[in-house]
């Protein structure tokens, strides 16, 4: 019942999220009067800041306040960014004259302009930080029902946003640029407001989990006594190491694991010395600060990935934007393409639930039929293919684009790169969110599913650096001195090479991603009765310990 209210938030916000991503590359071009690369670099640099704020928003939700405390005041400033800019939008005088320049806003349309960029990215990063771990906590891990249903619940959660983002791309998209963009944002801004006040409504039927200790202090403690005791020697059963009582425990506990042995010294307690924080770390806070590191090569991983993404939204749109409109007698505008993807997904992800999840568990035992993991890998090979079809459509595009300027290709050819990347985001998204929040510790909830949004991050603004190092690049070495991406006219353009880039840089990132992935070792909860304190150790549970080594050697 829960869920429910937080699928409408989903849907609801992300037709503004998904509309906005896919079109207002065209109101900074058209209406802001930035160039091709100036347009595709402020999107990318926009959205890149709202998936980099996210970790704000988890950081926040994790330490001070509740994930759905958190959730209700970044919403707020969502909407108080969409309204400034549905204000700019529709009046002229709050609009940059064309000056021919990469950029004309300045002055005091530069500062709203600017200004509701920042609180919106504030705002949308921080509902993200919360919102999907939030609602990950309506279900109990450690029940088996339960678990299961929160495999689904990330599926579910895909669906919804799905829904909502297929209205993005089809209505509001067509509103925005058939109409007036004024009206597109006031659209957006008042179902975000819609879906914030239907997540409030639901708080009678929430479960709400306080917030903890700061976990980036935690980490930090766990560092600073491992480098304090380096020169000490790790005891020979990992049993002697510090660890509070099940009495004491007030959050799960983590079992030992053997890697990365070095960050076991920080649970080393010296003679004739009592526990005490930045003196001695629990067994549990040093396994928090593995787990993070294990993960850190996987996030890396999937940024290529995002940085591929970044093209559907900048240059991809570009092109359709140059190409035939027409659907019989219909104009479908150029950013309505990625409804092609969505509708792909919004059929996908109920048969993948309902038929080759328990199809799969048959097989694998696993609550969501294949590892988290194992869809990441789908979702990578998937997104170099996407890449590598996009640069043979941009060929066939500009060959045509200079062949007869009058006659372009039809818009519906990029449906090839989008409906396979909208296939490889189905498996990526879903399985980072829900690999990260179950492999996060308790207290890091928020903070760990944020790293899915780190790695979009990242992507989105090495989109930026590649855009900007490759023109300056291919200037020198190609015989005409003009850039693969440069000015306003994209048939003068190599777009396809810069496509085929990607392309290979994601045949070389997925090799590196299974590399990591293959020596990924997931999280282990303390099957037993827990670590007791130091001196309390039991010479069976050494025993024990030793056995369970032994068979998995």
């Amino acid at each position: 019942m829960a869920s429910m209210f937080i699928f409408v938030l989903s849907a609801l916000d992300n037709m503004g999220f998904v509309a906005n991503m896919v079109s207002i590359v065209l109101y900074f071009y058209g209406v802001m009067h930035f160039d091709l690369a100036s347009s595709a670099n402020t999107l990318t640099n926009f959205m890149a800041s709202t998936y980099l704020l996210s970790l704000v928003g988890g950081f926040i939700s994790d330490t001070y306040l509740n994930r759905f405390t958190t959730c209700l005041l970044f919403g707020s400033l969502e909407v108080l960014a969409l309204a400034m800019l549905t204000v700019q939008a529709a009046s002229k005088h709050l609009h940059p004259e064309a000056c021919g320049k990469s950029s004309c806003v300045k002055g005091g349309i530069a500062v709203m302009f600017y200004t509701s960029l920042c609180l919106l990215a504030l705002g949308m990063g921080g509902v993200r930080g919360s919102m999907t771990a939030f609602g990950a906590d309506q279900f109990d891990e450690k029940d088996p029902t339960e678990a299961k249903a929160l495999a689904s619940f990330f599926n579910w959660l895909l669906l919804s946003s799905t829904v909502g983002a297929i209205t993005g791309v089809t209505g509001v998209v067509w509103v925005s640029t058939q109409k007036a963009w004024h009206w597109g944002f006031f659209i957006i801004t008042i179902a975000s407001s819609v879906g914030f006040v239907t997540l409030a409504l639901g708080k009678p039927f929430y479960r709400i989990k306080t917030p903890g200790d700061s976990p980036t202090l935690r980490i930090a403690q766990v560092i600073v006594v491992a480098f304090k005791n380096r020169k000490l020697s790790l005891p020979e059963s990992h049993g002697e190491l510090y660890e509070i009582s099940d009495k004491e425990a007030t959050a799960e506990k983590i079992a030992h694991t053997n890697q990365m042995r070095f960050l076991d010294k920080a649970a080393i307690i010296q003679e004739n010395s009592k526990p005490k924080a930045w003196k001695v770390c629990t067994v549990t806070q040093v396994e928090e600060v593995k787990i993070l590191t294990r993960v850190l090569p996987i996030v890396a991983s999937t940024i290529i990935l995002n940085t591929c993404m970044a093209q559907l939204q900048t240059f991809s749109v570009q092109q359709g934007n140059v190409m035939d409109l027409k659907l019989g007698s219909l104009t479908v505008p150029a950013p309505s393409i990625p409804v092609i993807p969505l509708v792909f997904i919004s059929v996908l992800v109920p048969l993948y639930e309902l038929f080759f999840v328990p199809f799969a568990r048959k097989i694998t035992h696993h609550p969501s039929g294949i590892t988290q993991l194992q869809r990441v890998g789908v979702g990578l090979v998937l997104s170099a293919i996407s890449m590598a079809v996009a640069g043979i459509v941009e060929v066939k595009r500009r060959d045509q684009g200079r062949k007869d300027p009058s006659k372009p290709i039809s818009l519906f050819w990029l449906s090839f790169q989008y409906g396979i990347f909208g296939i490889a985001d189905m498996f990526t998204l879903v399985g980072l969110l829900e690999f990260f929040y179950r492999e996060s510790p308790a207290s890091m909830k928020s903070l760990s599913t944020s790293l899915t949004w780190l790695s979009t991050s990242l992507g989105y603004f090495l989109s930026t650096v590649f855009v900007n190092v490759i023109n300056a690049v291919s200037k020198r070495i190609t015989p005409s001195k003009q850039g693969w991406l440069h000015g306003f006219d994209l048939n003068q353009n190599n777009l396809n090479l810069f496509y085929w880039f990607l392309a290979t840089l994601s045949c070389l990132n997925f090799f590196n991603y299974l590399y990591w992935a293959s020596r990924y070792q997931y999280k282990r909860e303390d099957s037993g009765p827990g670590f007791k304190p130091l001196g309390e150790m039991s010479l069976k549970r050494v025993e024990r310990k030793q056995d369970w080594e032994v068979s998995q050697e």
